[in-house]
């Protein structure tokens, strides 16, 4: 058989167990639920707790399936794997997805821009996260997506940066531990050619930040304002997070509330008010179905606690009073991070 009738069939059986769901994009957001890191071939109990807050949204932001491989019959049958799992697919079936990569469904841990087979594992995202033939998205490089959900007043803008595909190569420091399998710590690479998003990508985002929206959500697959771990996170390429932060800063751009994953471990940060203008917040989630051990890890940007079990983020939009309730859930449910921030004046105008 063909290859591309290979993909054909696979792409078939994938999407016979997801259903699309239709969504009037007027239809204001008040719950959107996101997270990362889930392990196609584990079981993944977490989708009832999910499915019990009843979000209208659910963002992917990456290591949505472990491929770690070029072979593109095994990326696809670990994609079939995800879209086997039953509470994914009652996902799939009752809210609206959207859905970025990072490193392990892109393909290879860690990788960035010189990963041999990004051309096929696009084809295949895309695929199976449903994108139209004729999607914007399918018309450049890379994944990076926006779209806008609600009416004037009451307009969510999810930003989906492709934090993989125009990469430069980290700076690897000393292995701390040879033992452990990971390749960092990684160092600050200074380089002034040294690129996180790509220019194309980086005037796209320029865009995107200039578009009238009451509140915005920044989704990016691995941290940006922590930036005292030793993996991957923007500060490993410090001119990309501080440009990022300028960016914002420049465009006016109001009501930014970063999302990000990959870290097996669930806190939230805020970057103090003369950086961007205002306090930036950002709330990680990760993992689904994962746990990591116990680490001191610092970060002087972090509002209370780390959570380390399976957990799911969720974002409780109050149009009325202009309130975003950022909150940390567990696998079954019970809330283990909150933290209330106005965003939004009363009438939908911008307060951060």
């Amino acid at each position: 058989m063909a290859d591309s009738a290979r993909v054909g069939l696979w792409l078939a059986v994938a999407l016979s167990a997801l259903p699309a769901k239709a969504q009037d994009p007027q239809t204001p957001l008040t719950r959107i639920a996101f997270g990362s890191c889930a392990q196609q071939g584990r079981p993944q109990p977490i989708w009832d707790a999910v499915l019990a807050q009843k979000p209208e949204l659910f963002i992917f932001l990456g290591d949505n399936i472990y491929a770690d491989t070029t072979d593109p019959a095994v990326m696809r049958r670990k994609y079939a794997q995800l879209a086997a799992q039953p509470g994914f697919a009652k996902l799939r079936q009752r809210c609206r997805i959207l859905a970025t990569w990072d490193d392990h469904d892109y393909g290879q841990n860690d990788a960035g821009a010189e990963y041999p087979m990004k051309k096929l594992s696009r084809q295949l995202f895309l695929d199976f996260w449903q994108i139209p033939a004729d999607a914007p998205r399918r018309q450049h490089e890379g994944v990076y997506d926006a779209t806008v959900i609600g009416p004037a007043g009451r307009r969510v803008q999810v930003i989906l940066l492709d934090t993989r595909w125009f990469r430069s190569p980290l700076k690897k420091g000393p292995r701390e531990n040879p033992a452990d399998g990971h390749p960092g710590p990684y160092l600050p690479n200074d380089d002034p050619q040294a690129t996180m998003l790509g220019e194309a990508q980086w005037k796209w985002l320029e865009a995107q930040l200039r578009k009238p929206a009451e509140l915005r959500l920044l989704c990016s697959s691995i941290q940006v304002i922590p930036n005292e771990h030793r993996y991957e996170k923007w500060g490993n390429l410090p001119r990309e997070r501080r440009r990022l932060f300028e960016l914002i800063r420049r465009t006016g751009a109001r009501a930014v509330l970063i999302l990000s994953g990959d870290r097996h471990m669930a806190e939230l940060s805020r970057l103090p008010a003369e950086v961007v203008g205002y306090p930036l917040y950002e709330l990680t989630s990760s993992a689904l179905n994962q746990r990591t051990r116990w680490t001191n890890e610092i970060n002087r940007y972090r509002i209370g606690c780390v959570y380390r079990e399976p957990n799911f983020g969720l974002l409780r939009i109050d149009w009325d009073s202009g309130v975003v309730t950022l909150e940390i859930r567990g696998e079954d449910g019970t809330l283990r991070i909150r933290h209330r921030v106005r965003l939004i004046d009363r009438g939908g105008r911008t307060k951060l």
